[in-house]
Parts: structure tokens; sequence; C-alpha cells
């Protein structure tokens, strides 16, 4: 703790003066080894962190609740801030406390907030945090939305134009921003959202003046930061709301980071027709990157991240949410992965891919001026294996030239001068911070070779010293030693005090010695602690001006890092294809969906034994209506078909015997259902909001997964809402859609509609168990199962029983009673002006006495058949 007093008025005038400029934010306070927090911020990491709450002191009257971690320790702290949401001002000590006559001076240094992150401690490894700022504009009743975003700790810097009304703006931003995944979010302090928008939009809101959104400067702040007079090269000179919400992006990154942001030198202008459209409750149901319970696996991520590099796990998670339409983009990453497979480099590439650091992030930390020495080594042994990774590139193109894998050959060009000055500069494994020394190689600087020389030949000196004090004192046990506290001293034992010469000063006195010094000593101790004191010094000179030499090549590096992902991310994809049989897919123009034996990828991972299944969906054929038993395996046919489309759009073999595949514009699901309490919505309005969305934006290239739609209503209100709906996706959409329900009334869709078939999922019962086959099968199921489902969840037999017997009268029922009212006739039935003689006849009391008394679980073999007996004689009695 720094002796500093807390009740030291200029001090906490000090504080409160920085306080005032993040009132919004915890401030960090250095003093000495500690960062203090204060006040409200105390209590609250006090409250979130559970560190001690202490009180020293007063200001202005009131008591000062203080509360403090270690500097050593700060990242930990911070890493659990940022991920309750909360943003930090590190305050650190730049003045010198030695020569300060007030408080030392403070200022500052940075700010740590949810989206602008760039130290590997606080950053998840695997997946990009962005920050991204929302400008709202209208004309009229349209709303346009500008959204620009950027991963700072990347450099990626995008934007993105949203045009719509009112209605339908909080659904487009929802589904953007699911895209997108921002950690932070920047909104006008002047613009008035309801609840609603800050309940639905992921990432924490922060607010910033509304004059940061100013069109025109940020159209000029853009222009600086890319170092062009106009951004037309970018396809972004007509995107006003979006280039204002660039400006306070830039803005609020700058203020953040303390310095300019040499690392974002590119644009990127993106639309929401670009990719294969996934809302909210796709990207939930297909599981990409996250289970339906919020788990990182097993999902279709997990699966498929064999990446030997952080960079490489990124991108390939950017692409699973990303999936373009263009057929192109996927047809070329199938080419790479064929040229890769065929000469089975996957094994060898991912052993040199083994020894590839996070450069991404690192050339981040260059440009800021953050990277420390191990980040730096870690780089120049990357770059070092860059021609190995080239000689594997040139063979899988040899005889197979694609032009990905061509691109990525050329961005491993090493950047020989880089790579020159790391190798110069540094040690081979140097010291993990620079105030520590042992950094810069030696060879580098000839005054830093002189000063450590200096502070490393003392050992030699000590040494000399010692025999000729000990050959002219003659004392045999005389030791000349150094430790941090006295410095260098001359140690005699008290039987031999008596030949101490005069020109020793007494330095220490011990139980059982004396430690002298000698003129001769005392000037070398200052000569070396000197030399040691400035070697550190130069070395920290030294060490910035690497950095600062290293920024030239900021584009460089960003160019290898992006090669050496995309090769990682395809790596990955080929070695998992090859090691569980997938196959590369046929995209082509015309409208279909084929797949032959087809599998779920995740699934087919978890199980033993998987059953797979053909679907074919065509511009003739465009929707299946399947049935069968819960537990079937219809959720699982349906998202398999979906998980395979979009692996294929990817870029990605697939799971199956072979699949062809036409242009798709988006997926949907509306697979299961669950209360949104807070929202106040039931399971049906959540349903029925999904299933809006679905009829609403739909079109003939979409693919539509539909389960059990209308089951959270009365039996006939969802039932006709199914009819409607699937018939608005076969007459209107004209989606590929898979339709599931237990609804077998709609199994009369395909007469009526010729591209609907039915298609059913089979099971088989055995002694009132059933088997589930999990086959797809033409035509409809002929029942549900539901009991026998039932009966393996666990339900108690004396329940199944009753229900079984209470199963039989409802059936009984229905045979007698009218008709129930046929949804897909034309006209309402009308009845018989005769009744049908067979369905008047009665029924002989003893007979029906006999049914009820029996209890079929209970009767053995011999039992059924003498009880089959006896019935067959009430009925020819009668």
């Amino acid at each position: 703790m720094s002796t500093e007093k807390s009740s030291h008025t200029p001090m906490m005038q000090q504080y409160l003066s920085i306080k005032a400029d993040h009132p919004e934010t915890l401030v960090f306070y250095r003093m000495g080894d500690f960062y203090e927090l204060f006040f409200e911020d105390a209590e609250k990491v006090s409250r979130l962190l559970g560190i001690t709450l202490t009180q020293r002191g007063s200001s202005a009257g009131n008591p000062i609740k203080m509360a403090g971690v270690p500097f050593h320790s700060l990242e930990s702290y911070l890493a659990k801030l940022v991920k309750l949401g909360e943003s930090a001002a590190i305050c650190e000590q730049i003045g010198d406390p030695a020569t300060s006559k007030g408080p030392v001076e403070r200022k500052v240094m940075r700010i740590i907030t949810p989206g602008t992150l760039t130290d590997t401690d606080l950053l998840p490894e695997k997946s990009e945090r962005p920050l991204l700022a929302l400008c709202l504009t209208q004309h009229r009743r349209t709303i346009t939305a500008g959204l620009a975003w950027l991963s700072l700790a990347s450099g990626n810097l995008k934007l993105m134009e949203i045009s719509t009304d009112e209605k339908s703006l909080l659904q487009r931003l929802q589904q953007e921003l699911d895209r997108i995944s921002p950690a932070e979010i920047l909104i006008s302090a002047g613009v008035l959202l309801s609840d609603t928008y800050y309940e639905q939009l992921p990432g924490k809101f922060s607010e910033v003046p509304d004059w940061h959104f100013d069109l025109k400067q940020g159209q000029k702040t853009l222009q600086e930061q890319l170092g062009t007079i106009s951004l037309t090269g970018f396809g972004a000179d007509h995107l006003s709301a979006a280039l204002g919400a660039a400006g306070a992006l830039l803005r609020y990154a700058e203020n953040t980071q303390g310095r300019g942001l040499k690392h974002i030198n590119n644009l990127t202008v993106e639309n929401e027709h670009e990719f294969i459209g996934l809302d909210t409750a796709t990207r939930r149901n297909l599981e990409l990157t996250e289970t339906l319970r919020g788990q990182e696996s097993p999902t279709l991520f997990s699966l498929l991240d064999h990446c030997r590099t952080a960079m490489g796990s990124r991108l390939l998670r950017h692409w699973l949410h990303h999936a373009k339409r263009d057929q192109s983009v996927a047809i070329s990453r199938h080419e790479a992965i064929k040229a890769l497979l065929k000469i089975d480099s996957t094994e060898g590439l991912s052993a040199l891919l083994n020894t590839i650091p996070d450069i991404e992030r690192i050339t981040t930390r260059i440009a800021l001026q953050s990277a420390r020495p191990r980040d730096l080594s870690a780089l120049r042994d990357g770059l070092q294996h860059l021609p190995n990774l080239r000689n594997y590139v040139s063979m899988c193109i040899a005889d197979n030239q694609t032009t990905v894998l061509s691109g990525i050959l050329a961005g491993l060009a090493t950047p020989d001068d880089c790579l020159d000055l790391l190798e110069r500069s540094l040690m081979t494994l140097p010291a993990t911070m620079v105030r520590d020394g042992g950094v810069i190689a030696t060879g580098f600087d000839n005054e830093l070779d002189e000063l450590r020389s200096l502070s490393e030949n003392a050992g030699q000196f000590l040494v000399q010293l010692e025999a000729s004090e000990r050959e002219r004192t003659g004392i045999a046990n005389l030791r000349v030693e150094y430790n941090r506290v006295h410095g260098f001293y001359i140690e005699v034992t008290n039987g031999q005090s008596d030949k101490v010469p005069d020109n020793y000063r007494r330095r220490q006195t011990l139980k059982n010695a004396e430690r002298y010094i000698t003129p001769e000593l005392k000037a070398f101790e200052d000569k070396a602690l000197s030399a040691q004191e400035r070697a550190l010094i130069r070395e920290k000179i030294l060490y910035e001006k690497v950095l600062q030499d290293l920024l030239p090549f900021i584009h460089l590096l960003q160019t290898v890092a992006q090669a050496i992902s995309q090769l990682d991310a395809l790596v990955s994809l080929a070695e998992h294809a090859n090691k569980n049989n997938w196959c590369a897919p046929q995209m082509i123009p015309e409208p279909i969906l084929q797949i032959r034996q087809g599998r779920h990828p995740v699934v087919e991972n978890q199980i033993e034994r998987f059953i797979a299944n053909d679907c074919e969906l065509s511009a003739e054929r465009k929707l299946l209506l399947i049935t069968g038993p819960n537990m079937g395996g219809k959720s699982t046919f349906m998202r398999q078909v979906a998980l395979i489309t979009l692996l294929a759009y990817i870029g990605s073999y697939v799971p199956a015997d072979s699949a062809v595949i036409g242009p798709i514009d988006r997926i949907f699901t509306r697979i299961g259902a669950a209360d949104d309490l807070a929202g106040g919505r039931s399971t049906f309005m959540v349903e029925m909001t999904e299933s809006a969305a679905i009829l609403n934006a739909a079109t003939a290239n979409s693919l539509v997964l539909m389960d059990e739609v209308g089951r959270g209503t009365s039996t006939f209100d969802g039932l006709a809402l199914a009819w409607a709906i699937s018939r608005h996706l076969i007459q209107v959409s004209q989606s590929y859609t898979l339709f599931a329900t237990h609804y077998f009334e709609l199994t009369q869709l395909p007469d009526m509609h010729p591209t609907a078939e039915n298609v059913h999922l089979s099971a088989v019962e055995h002694k009132e168990n059933i088997v589930f086959l999990h086959a797809v099968q033409p035509g409809p199921a002929s029942q549900s199962y539901g009991l026998q489902v039932a009966q393996l969840a666990g339900i108690p037999q004396s329940v199944i029983r009753s229900a079984r017997k209470h199963l039989a009268e409802l059936e009984a029922q229905s045979l007698q009673a009218t008709p129930q009212f046929d949804l897909f006739s034309s006209a309402p039935a009308i009845p018989h002006s005769e009744p049908e003689p067979e369905m008047t006849a009665a029924i002989h009391p003893a007979l029906i006495e006999k049914l009820m008394a029996l209890d079929p679980d209970k009767l053995s073999p011999r039992d059924a058949l003498d009880v089959l007996y006896d019935l067959k004689t009430l009925t020819n009695q009668q």
C-alpha cells in the first residue's frame, strides 16, 4: 500500500476530479502496489468480486470506503468484471513519488469496456467480442438503422444499413445483432428506445453524446482512419446513417485505448441479403455454437473445431453464423478441401499450425503498443514456420488449382524485414515483463551490452576481491557478498574481528558476525548497481523502439494472419470430413434439395449407430408432412436437413452419401417452445410469434422447419391453425418445408396439394412396447404410440392401464357420435337421410359388460384365448 493517506485532502481531490470524468465507470486508482477503489465503486466491486471492503479516514465529513486489488493480479479481477458487463478506467501513476510535493500525478491510461478488449487474459480465445454503434434516422415512415461494428482485437471494421418501418425494426435489428453478437452497443443519448429493445437485443448498451453520431463528421473520421479522400471504393459513400455510427464507434474506441488505431485500415460493407438468413430461434434450435441449455458442447461448432490456432477457430465460428448465399464461395471452399484431402496433407499441416500463435491479436497489441515480450517472441517463432506452410500449400495446388488455396499461398509470404527485426532484437526466451530485464538480445545495442557487462562482471570482481582481502588480512573465512537490502559487504565472524583493518567501516551487526564496507567496495557498488538500473532503463527504451519499428508491418502481419486463419479452418473441415466419411455436396442453380442417406452431424457422434435417411425437395415437391411417434426422430431428421444445407453453404463437406443443393436464402425453424415469462408471453404466444415471422418472411428459396405447430391451444384451434399455416407455406410462400405434426387430419393435405407429400418415421409395437426404427418412409403414420412412449418415460403401470381403458372408450364413442367436421372438405358433410344398419345395430349388454371387466395386463395366454371364445359366443347370440 502506498504511504499516501486516504484522508489526505489533495489526493482525494485528485481522485474525485478523475472520477467526475468517468461517472459510470469503475475507477481503479493506482496507489503504490495496489489499485484502490473508493466510495460507491468500492462497495460495488466488493459485492461483485467478494473482496474486502475497508474504511479509512474521511472526506468532507464522510467516511471513505475502500477496496483494493494488487497491481500484479489486476487482469484477473478485470476479467471477472467484464464478464459481468462492467467497465473500468485504469488510472496510473505517471509522476515520480520521490519528487512529488503533493499527490503523485495520475492519469487514466485506458478504459476497459465489454466491447473494447484487446488483452489475451480478458478475451475469449475462440470468439470475437465486437463493439457496435447504432444510429437511427427517420424519413417519413421509413426508419434507417445504421450499424457500424468493430472487433478491436482483430481490426475488422464493418458497416451495414437496414431500412424498414417502425413495426418491423426490432425484429430486423434482432436478427442482425444475433448474427453479429456485439458485446457492447453504443447508442445516442438522445434516442429513446423502449425497454423491449434493451431486453431483446444482445450486448450491453452504452450511451454517448448525440453529436458523436454526426454524419459528416463520421465520414471525415472514417476517411482519416482509412487514409482515403473518398469512401466510394468501399461502397460506403451512400450509407449516411452507418457513417454516423462509424464516427461514434471510432471515437469511442480511440478514447478507451488512449491512442490511435493503426491496425484498422480496411472497411467491409455488408447487406442483409448477402448471407443465409438465420433468425434467433433458428440459431438456437440448430445449436450452432451453443446448446439449448446454454452450454458450449455438443454443438456444431464444437464438433467441427479441430483448428490448431485460436484465429482459425474464430473464423470457423464466423463462417457458421455468416454462410453466404453466393454458391461460388462455398464451391471454392469445397475445391480447397478436395485438394487438401487429395494429397493427405491435413496431418502435416495440423502439426505446423500447432506452432503458430494468435498472430491476429498480437498484431493488434503491436498497433496499440501494448504487446508484451512473449507476444513478440511467439510472433517471431510463428513467422519462421511460414516457408514450411507454403511448401505444403504449394503441393496441394500443384495438380488442383483452387482460387482459395492460391490466395492463401500468396498471403503466407514471409515478411522478411519484420522477422529480421524480431530475430535480432529479442532473446530466445525473453522475460515476461520488460521491467524484469532479459528481453533485448545481446548484440542488438552496444550501450546495453556494456551496461550488462558491468553488472555481470560483478561476480568475478567479488571473487577476486575476496581472495585478495583474505590474503591481506589473514582472515581465512572472510566472505564478500551481496543482498538487495544492504548491497555489497565483507562479512567477518566475531572470532576474527581483531584482524579487521582500519579501512573497514561497519555496515551491519549480526549475532555471530559483523559486516563491513570499504571505499573500494563502495565505489564498485555504486558503479555496478547504477549499471544494472541503467541497463533496465535502456532495455525499456529499446523495447518501445522495437514496437514502434514494427508498426509499418501491421498490414503484412494481418495478411499473414488471415491466410493462416483460412488455412486452419479448411484443414479442420477437411480433417473432420475425412474421419467421418462426409461427402462433397453439389451446388446447382436449380431449385432442389436432394440428400441421400443424410445424417445429423452432431447426433451421429453421440450414439453408436445412426439411421441415415433421404430427403428430396424440389419445385414439384415442396412440403413433406412428417408424422410418427414422439421420440421417433422427427425433430432430428428435420434438423439434420437444415444443418446439411448450412454446412454445404459454409463450404464444408456434409454427412451424407450425396447431396445436391440449390439456391437457399433463409433457414427458419419453429421447433419446441417455452414460456417467455419475463416478456409475459405464453408458450403458445411464443409459438405463434415465431410462426408469424416465418410466414411473413419465407420465400420460395427458404427452408422452413415446422414442428408440432398448434399444440399449445385446444385441439380444434390448433388443428385449424396448423392446417392454415401449412396451406400458406404451400400456396403462398412456396418454401421448402418439413412440417411435423400429430394431427393426422393434416395427412389429407397431399390429396389437395400435389406439391405436398406424406412421410413418416417408422416404429413397431411388440408386446405393448415400442421399438423406434428412426427410418423415414413414404405415407402417413398409422398411429402415434403415445401410451407406449409414456410407458418408456416411466409413467406408472396403473396410469398406463387407466389411459388405455379411457382411450378405448373415446375411440368407441367416436364411432357412435357425429363424425368430426372435416376441415378439408369444400362443404360440411351432409348426414344420410337413412342411417346405415351397421351403425345403429345394438350391442349386446353382456358383451359390453364382459369387455369392461377385462384387464388385459393380467391375462395369461390361455385366459386370453378363453375370453376370446366367450366374446365370440356372445356376438353370435345377438
